[in-house]
């Protein structure tokens, strides 16, 4: 359809804002909203696979079903009860959570693990819904919709909502959404109001933004990820406690504390090595029993379905991953450089101890630029890998060689330490006699630094417990 040139853009985003201003569930007040009920579920269904598929789930239907059950209460109370709530505790060590439009909402196995009650999981799925309930992701998406037509973009959307483009396409580009500070707010008090009515104690939100003020990331000493995707105040806690008095919300309700140490005891803690991991820049997977090394100075990271390297100036990247599909190494080549804008070069084969190997180079043309790079299957035992590294075709030649050699290293792992490497797991013990967990460290040794088990038991090191605490700690072997 072609618009007359006669009616100002300006005028016809202004119409697009009086058309889409909907009142919003949770708050009452009026907003902009071009994204319906309906897309707004469909993207969460979309989109939930993806993060399935990049996370995993935590093998444990108890503890599913544990958490699912608080937070279909928790949805149950909420101003949108219908929606398709969904709530799933994510395989992943950091300290996170995250919601989805539509009602899908994830918990990490690390946030878990330094939870301190139920309570404390009650305020964070009430937070996460909250978000929901008050749209704030498609309200963002909205705004960001209207800038662009503002800006002749002229963005027009369907009823589907892969028609609505790659704003909202990508599960993971959803996940990672920042929320204003005037939406963290809002969430809080809409989680506030959410635990008030199910009767557990308001306060528990107090220690959940305490804990993280202290926490490292879970085992990796990096700032929570709860922390980047949800930015907040230093006050917050401040908020909170202003918030239970002017909304006149009774404390001292439920915390459940027994009942949530018994649910998480016997999780895993920490990266689990099982799934592969790295040796600086050496990558290791016990249970694929395979090994590489990728380019010293890299940055590299290790999802679930896929390892990964980039380049200081981000101008080159190598990935690898399972294949599909093909029988061969060789077949697997041609049909990947058989497609359409691709141009290969000759495909080698090599045979090399335990690994069958085609390997290629390559030029394509993306909506990007050109790009240049070389692609291997390889095939150890029964499993088909992909490994490719590509870059800017103008940058390739500096990158060539150590996409060479990063293909080459790929070998069967053999070192037996590294093979037989176990998770860390977090047990719950209950203490026979008082003592400090700096005393307890010296009896009962653990891979976790001591002020780690400090902050997942909200004590100072030194600080002496009752007999019969109930503590939790973590047991392993320190990686080989």
């Amino acid at each position: 359809m072609r618009i007359r040139r006669t009616i100002p853009l300006a005028a016809l985003a202004a119409l697009a804002v009086l058309a889409a201003c909907a009142v919003n569930p949770a708050t009452g007040e009026r907003e902009l909203s071009l994204v319906s009920e309906s897309q707004e579920i469909q993207m969460g269904r979309e989109s939930d696979p993806q993060i399935v598929s990049t996370f995993g789930l935590v093998e444990d239907e108890a503890l599913q079903s544990y958490v699912a059950g608080i937070g279909r209460r928790l949805a149950g109370v909420s101003e949108r009860p219908d929606l398709p709530w969904t709530f799933r505790v994510v395989d992943d060590p950091l300290v996170n959570a995250f919601a989805l439009p539509g009602g899908f909402i994830y918990v990490t196995r690390g946030i878990l693990a330094h939870f301190d009650s139920e309570a404390e999981l009650a305020g964070v799925l009430g937070h996460e819904i909250g978000h929901v309930t008050a749209r704030h992701s498609v309200s963002q998406m909205s705004r960001q919709q209207l800038q662009q037509l503002g800006l002749g973009v002229g963005m027009i959307f369907s009823e589907t909502i892969r028609d609505v483009g790659g704003l909202l396409s990508a599960g993971l580009q959803l996940m990672n959404l920042r929320y204003s500070r005037g939406d963290e707010t809002e969430s809080d008090e809409l989680g506030l109001r959410y635990i008030g009515r199910l009767g557990y104690d308001p306060e528990s939100m107090i220690g959940v933004f305490e804990m993280l003020a202290g926490a490292g990331g879970g085992a990796g000493g990096q700032v929570p990820e709860w922390q980047l995707t949800h930015p907040h105040p230093e006050n917050r806690a401040e908020n909170i406690r202003a918030e239970i008095a002017e909304q006149g919300i009774a404390t001292g309700g439920q915390v459940e504390r027994q009942a949530f140490l018994e649910h998480i005891d016997g999780i895993t803690f920490g990266a689990n090595p099982r799934e592969g991991y790295f040796k600086e820049s050496r990558f290791v997977h016990p249970e694929l029993e395979v090994e590489l090394t990728f380019p010293s100075g890299w940055a590299t990271v290790n999802q679930r379905t896929m390892v990964a390297a980039i380049d200081s100036e981000q101008q080159a990247m190598i990935t690898l991953q399972v294949a599909e599909g093909a029988t061969s190494p060789r077949a697997a080549l041609t049909e990947f450089l058989s497609q359409e804008g691709i141009t290969a070069g000759p495909v080698r084969e090599e045979s090399r101890t335990g690994i069958d190997v085609a390997r290629a180079e390559f030029e394509a043309t993306t909506e990007q630029g050109a790009l240049r790079g070389e692609l291997a299957y390889l095939r150890h035992g029964d499993v088909l890998y992909q490994l490719m590294g590509y870059g800017v075709r103008d940058a390739w030649g500096s990158h060539a060689a150590s996409v060479r050699a990063t293909i080459s290293s790929f070998a069967p792992l053999t070192d037996r330490a590294i093979l037989d490497a176990e998770p860390w797991i977090l047990e719950v013990r209950t203490l026979g006699s008082a003592s400090s967990l700096a005393s307890y460290a010296s009896r009962n040794p653990s891979p976790v630094e001591l002020e780690q088990l400090a902050l997942l038991n909200r004590v100072s090191p030194q600080d002496v417990l009752p007999a019969d605490a109930r503590i939790k700690w973590v047991v392993g072997e320190p990686l080989p």
